[in-house]
Parts: C-alpha cells; structure tokens; sequence
C-alpha cells in the first residue's frame, strides 16, 4: 500500500485501466494514510470517504463491463477548499461558508471528474486565500510535513502539504499571489502557476458566492503533484475556454519545440538586488546552475533591465486591492479593514526593506476606489506585460528562487520572517518572488531542488513564455532529470 499512495496519478491511471490494480484498492490506501497522518497535518479539511469509495467501486465496475471514463480512470484525487464541489461542503476557510454545499462544480473541479477522477475531500487553506500560512477560523491549522512545528506556507497549505505526505497524488490549487508556488517550494513537491486566464476559474472563491466577478485578473487555476508528467496530465484536462468565463480564450495548448537541454538558453538568478535570499537557497541556486553548465546547457545569469522591483511590487498592491475590495459582502466581512490590518502588519521588520513591502501607503486609494484609478493601474500592468514579453524572448526558461527563506516555524499571520540575521516583511519574505508573475501573468512551475541543513525543502521557480506552458514543462523536465527529484518526507 505504500507504494501505491507515492505512485503518481498518471501511472496509477494506467495500474487501474490495466487492472493491476482496482481503484477501490488505491482509494482505500489513501483514505488510510489520512487516517494515520491527517489529524497532525490537519491538510484535509473535508473528507468525502463514502462517496469516495462508492465511485470507486463503479469504477472497477465500469471497467469490467470494458468502459472507460477518461485518462484519470478510478484515480484519487484532493481539490483545495476553494473551489465549489457539488454536494461536498465548500468553505474556503470563512466563517459565513462553514455550511455552504454548492449545487455546481467549479468548471476546473468538473473537468477532473469528467476524466474519471475521485475526489476524497478538501483541502485546508488560509481564509479566502489571504495568507502566506495556512490557517483560519474553522479548521485547525496545516503543518508542514516535514517538521510539524513548521508553516507549509499559504493560501493552498493543505494542498502541498497532502501531496507530499502522500495523502493524495494530485491537487487542485490557486495562486494570486505565489499560493500554489510558495506552499511547493515549502513541502518539497511540484507545482504549475499557469498563464493568466489559461484556466477557467468559474466556481472559484473568492469571489463569495452572491457577489460579482471583482478579481479579473492575476488570479490562476494551478496544481499540485509529484511528478511533472502529472502537472502536465492536469495542465492539459482543466486548460482552455469556458462557457461560464467568457474572458478565457480559446487559445489551444501549445506543442513543445523537442529542444534537447544542451540546446537551451537559460537564464538564472539566486536573487533579487533588493531581497536577499537565504544563503542556503542562493548556494542551492548556484549549484543548479553549475551542474546545468557542466553538462552543456547555455545559462546565463540575467536581470531584466528596468526591472524595478520597488515598482513592481507596488503596481501589484494598487491591482490586488482593486480586485479585491468588492470580492467580499462589506457587511459579513470587513474587507477594508482587514486588508488595513495586513497592509499595516505587513511592514513589520527591517527598516532598509520596509519600502519594497510597504502596501500601507495604497491605503488612500483603496479607501476610495475610482474607475479612473483602476483603468489606470491596468494600463500600467499591460506596459509591464510588454515588458517582460520583450524580455524574456531570447531565453528558452528564467530559474529564480520562490521565495526568500525555506519553510519558517508557525507565527501569528503577516508577522516578519528573519532571514540570516535580518528581520523581513512578510509579504517581502513570501512574496517578492512569485508576485511578479502574478502581475505580468507569466506560467511558472516550481521543482524541488534540495533541502536546507535543518532537512526543510527548497525548491527552485522555472519561468516560461505567456501560452507556452507545454514547452516550459518540457524543459522543466529536462532541467529535472539532471537537478531534482521528489524525496519522501520522513515517516510517511
């Protein structure tokens, strides 16, 4: 059984169509690792055992009778709580949800279910997706797998945290902000942020059901996995146009160029100027970067010019809090004096970095919102779209790190992280990194690198072209098989 719940969803499909295997047997030796393991990592939040197993149980009857129902035949799998499951209750961790049963799935979450797949359960988060932690009012907070006393990052925690404690084979997660990318880089597994509105997110919280579509932009579907070819499997279901998000284009799914790794052009960096990293996460780097020169890859290390992280990170406070300040119902929840709190927490920590994290002097204009004020902030984003569209055209991928530190120990939420010595906004610390690409909606897929002395995950962002993203997990894949692979976490 332990071999079955560390074997990825794609060669499980195949066990279970070629009968090696029945997918009541797989989906019983998941629900058994939940059980042994669940209640210290608190990742699933929902568990649908029964309705599990009896889809199950109509699989392995639907294959004797020689039907199929799709390439994730009988294969269990985990969709974070933020995402609406008919008939399974949906809360995103907000109190006023806590009894919510969708009528509909979200059209990601019926996309895998249509190519066969078994929802166990939910998944545990932060509260509607605002944190670089995992926690909220109405279930007990995620802990990493690999130290229990250790944050599995945020908002999809319990996403990253199932995956790699063998809970489940794959997870569907969101990332506005480096939600799937961050909790990756935590947990040691792998993960897609694809390109903006590469993936319908009809069915997605927030917005709280009752309230008009506010966040437009920068927010992605992605998932979770052990494997790329599983990330690649889920990319290629959930992609593409929808009914229900006509802002989705029909843009069909790339094909990779074959490029073998000595043919690439790579760029990479161990750090931004302006957030230093870890110095165990910078050496990692380095050595990624040495190892991919000595078998013949052409790496470069690179900086965009005129890439001023200042203003980036500014451009992205004034855009996450147009998109956000009308997402939740004023008078349930007080969204304005909440993101107050996180603008204001958030510049906790050293004085030299509190200007990169400083969102607090957005609070003028998200007190007051205006039209003008918004068209004008997303025709600074589209300048910044160009941009780096321009830029990253001579390179194949960009390597950088995901986030400025590995997995930290548990804290109150947007307190400082230290950082060799120094104290680090947290939104610096968590999102400097991975907020950039939220912003100019490039597709970014994180593997696990190494580990740090302490035996936490690092793990390494790889950076594509917008709409390419069967060619970045290609060379993901290359970059993969000479640098990285998936390590079990001690004791599961």
């Amino acid at each position: 059984m332990s071999d079955l719940i560390f074997t990825p969803a794609y060669q499980l499909a195949q066990m279970i169509g070629d009968r090696v295997v029945s997918s009541l047997e797989v989906v019983d030796a998941h629900l058994g690792q939940i059980a042994k393991h669940n209640s210290q990592l608190n990742a699933i939040c929902t568990l649908d055992e029964d309705r599990a197993r009896q889809r199950a149980k109509l699989a392995d009857e639907a294959l004797a009778r020689g039907e199929n129902w799709g390439i994730l035949h009988g294969v269990p799998i985990t969709i974070k709580d933020i995402f609406e499951t008919a008939g399974l209750r949906t809360t995103a961790g907000y109190i006023p949800l806590k009894d919510y049963i969708p009528k509909q799935d979200a059209t990601a979450v019926a996309r895998l279910r249509t190519a066969g797949s078994v929802i166990l359960g939910k998944t545990n988060m932060a509260e509607l997706a605002g944190d670089y932690q995992s926690t909220n009012s109405l279930f007990p907070r995620v802990n990493n797998p690999w130290n229990l006393d250790y944050t599995p990052g945020g908002s999809s925690g319990g996403s990253a945290a199932a995956v790699a404690a063998g809970l489940s084979p794959l997870d569907l997660g969101n990332d506005i902000a480096g939600s799937v990318r961050q909790p990756a880089h935590f947990c040691g597994v792998y993960a897609l942020k694809p390109t903006d509105r590469r993936i319908s997110g009809a069915g997605q919280i927030p917005e709280v059901p009752g309230m008009p579509l506010c966040i437009r932009q920068m927010m992605t579907v992605g998932c979770f996995a052990r494997s790329l070819e599983d990330l690649r499997l889920c990319f290629a279901l959930i992609a593409g146009a929808d009914l229900r998000r006509p802002d989705v284009p029909p843009v069909p799914l790339d094909t990779p160029s074959g490029k073998p790794l000595q043919n690439l052009k790579i760029a990479w960096i161990d750090e931004w100027a302006e957030v230093p990293v870890a110095g165990e996460i910078r050496a990692a780097m380095s050595a990624i970067a040495q190892t991919l020169s000595q078998v013949g890859v052409q790496i470069e290390r690179w900086h965009p010019q005129g890439f001023d992280l200042a203003k980036i990170l500014n451009l992205y406070g004034r855009m996450a809090a147009y998109l956000n300040i009308y997402a939740q119902p004023v008078d349930k929840y007080n969204v304005r004096r909440s993101l107050q709190q996180i603008f204001r927490t958030a510049t906790q920590g050293d004085k030299s970095l509190r200007k990169l994290g400083d969102f607090s002097r957005l609070l003028p204009e998200l007190l007051n919102p205006s039209l003008k004020g918004y068209f004008e902030t997303l025709t600074e984003r589209d300048r910044f779209i160009t941009q780096m569209d321009e830029a990253l055209e001579p390179w194949d991928v960009w390597l950088t790190p995901v986030a400025a530190t590995s997995a930290f120990t548990h804290r109150p939420a947007w307190s400082a992280v230290d950082i060799d010595g120094k104290s680090y906004p947290h939104a610096v610390a968590n999102g400097a990194y991975t907020m950039p690409f939220n912003l100019s909606g490039h597709p970014a897929v994180v593997i696990p690198i190494g580990q740090s002395k302490n035996g936490l995950p690092i793990g390494m962002q790889i950076v594509g072209k917008r709409w390419r993203e069967m060619e970045l997990l290609a060379i993901a894949q290359e970059i993969n098989q000479v640098v990285g692979d998936f390590c079990r976490p001690a004791g599961y």
